[in-house]
């Protein structure tokens, strides 16, 4: 009983220390890891396992442990047709200078552990499926997509300190924080599961394809939020 005691202190420990991260400098990326390996036994991570099991393609997903195998190679990408998932992802990478495979590894023991693998390797994916751009509001707007689409506890936490960051640093804009929550939490309901795809084999497919595929309407954000639309 004093082991469980001491490791779940270690947990929250883990937790505590990304959040305050976050909001001391919500751009480092490592503090959003940092909240999400402290909570992954918490009780509402093993809610979000029930809820995501309720949709039979993604618990395809979550049984056959499905993860992209290889590098994301931008240069290729980057020479396929203007609009297709492929050309966006690259464009969006190299505009911003990310690294496509930034995110912290995991050892995959569980459906957790999946789950969070596979949500960390698709985030930019994300980005180019909902039209959320990558400043802080964007981020939040995506965090409410995800909480809406999987009940993930760290997207839970990561809003609630967005909100909370902003009503103490930046008052002035939290009309347009809580309005970009909202329409992220609108488009994530009324979205299917993006977790159940496997955007990795069809890179060549239209974003436009996608999005009206997985009733992904980016009328319902604000425009200004929006960072990539299809012309036509």
């Amino acid at each position: 009983m004093l082991f469980g005691r001491h490791e779940n202190h270690i947990h929250y420990f883990r937790t505590l220390k990304g959040v305050v991260g976050m909001l001391a400098a919500p751009e480092h990326t490592e503090s959003v890891f940092d909240i999400e390996d402290g909570l992954r036994e918490i009780e509402a991570s093993k809610r979000m396992i029930e809820h995501l099991r309720g949709f039979s393609e993604v618990r395809e997903m979550i049984d056959s442990r499905w993860l992209a195998q290889e590098d994301k190679d931008l240069d290729r990408l980057g020479a396929l047709a203007e609009g297709s998932l492929g050309r966006v992802f690259a464009d969006h990478i190299r505009t911003n200078g990310f690294d496509p495979d930034y995110y912290r590894r995991l050892e995959i023991v569980d459906d957790v552990t999946y789950v969070m693998m596979r949500v960390r390797q698709t985030h930019d994916l994300w980005h180019c499926l909902t039209g959320f751009g990558v400043d802080r509001i964007g981020e939040l707007a995506l965090k409410a997509f995800e909480l809406a689409q999987l009940r993930r506890p760290m997207a839970a936490v990561i809003t609630s300190g967005g909100v909370l960051r902003f009503l103490l640093k930046d008052p002035d804009q939290l009309g347009e924080v809580l309005r970009g929550i909202s329409q992220g939490y609108r488009l994530g309901l009324a979205a299917h599961p993006l977790l159940a795809c496997k955007w990795e084999e069809d890179w060549e497919k239209p974003v436009a394809q996608w999005r009206a595929e997985l009733n992904i309407d980016p009328d319902l954000a604000d425009p200004d939020r929006v960072a990539y639309r299809p012309e036509g």
